[in-house]
């Protein structure tokens, strides 16, 4: 592991904030309207959203059934599936090339172009001086930002219930503030897998890089769902931190991906 450190806030932005934010709600919008028929107990409550998504899914329709037989129910995709087709290439877990290294993340299908948001890191949010004592003990998935929040982004033990239990606080109603698949091998939000990214070394280069971005306020409350991240505290007002993995360079069909700049609490 080596040290993040960058002088300047600054100099952590490979893309801009409002790319970032682009890209989020292009893959989660896509994610939504595959997913359309289970969010009726959503939409019944937004009828201005419900519109919107409905003209989409009809465009989408319209766009499948040039390649489809079946006219008559909507193809539901896998969210590696939505992705692929959304931004042009799938990602995933699996056996890292580095010996002893454990899991790593790899470009399963397409094509990765340079300045590309290719993944998130999921996790608990804590802010500086939070108790987040007992989750680092042994704990390889501490991720700290430039301004000292810390994401603990492991999907066992008690990170894993402290991330279950905040996320069923915040629920409101129907709306789920977060989404809490990537604790389970049957992932919602396929670019959820930011945690499993292995750090560069002398026979691997760095690929990709992270990139920290706070959920704005006007953020759809439909597509919150999707955000592998939940704030420890909640009655503290701030914005959601989220860590995103943006590519170096083009990255290929069947690399692996390597991040630099990555800090562990120990």
């Amino acid at each position: 592991r080596t040290l993040r450190y960058v002088p300047e806030s600054s100099q952590d932005k490979i893309i801009s904030d409002e790319h970032v934010f682009e890209t989020l709600l292009k893959i989660f919008k896509a994610l939504f309207i595959n997913d359309f028929s289970r969010q009726e107990h959503i939409l019944a409550l937004l009828p201005e959203i419900r519109c919107k998504y409905m003209e989409l899914l009809t465009v989408e329709q319209k766009r499948s059934k040039v390649n489809s037989c079946n006219h008559q129910s909507q193809h539901v995709f896998s969210p590696e599936e939505v992705l692929f087709n959304t931004l042009g290439f799938s990602i995933t877990r699996d056996r890292s090339s580095l010996v002893s290294a454990g899991t790593g993340v790899f470009v399963t299908r397409g094509f990765v172009p340079k300045g590309t948001l290719v993944s998130m890191y999921p996790g608990t949010v804590y802010r500086k001086h939070e108790p987040i004592f007992f989750q680092s003990l042994g704990n390889a998935f501490i991720f700290r930002c430039i301004d000292g929040v810390l994401i603990d982004g492991n999907d066992k033990g008690l990170s894993r219930s402290v991330y279950r239990s905040c996320s069923r606080r915040d629920q409101l109603g129907p709306f789920q503030m977060s989404d809490e698949s990537w604790l389970t091998s049957a992932l919602q939000n396929p670019l959820a897998v930011g945690q499993y990214v292995n750090n560069c070394s002398h026979e691997k280069a760095a690929n990709v890089c992270y990139q920290e971005f706070d959920v704005p306020a006007y953020f759809p409350v439909e597509l919150k769902q999707y955000l592998p991240n939940i704030v420890y505290s909640h009655d503290i007002e701030s914005h959601l931190r989220c860590v995103v993995l943006v590519t170096l360079r083009d990255i290929k069909q069947g690399e692996e991906l390597f991040s630099n700049y990555y800090t562990v609490v120990n």
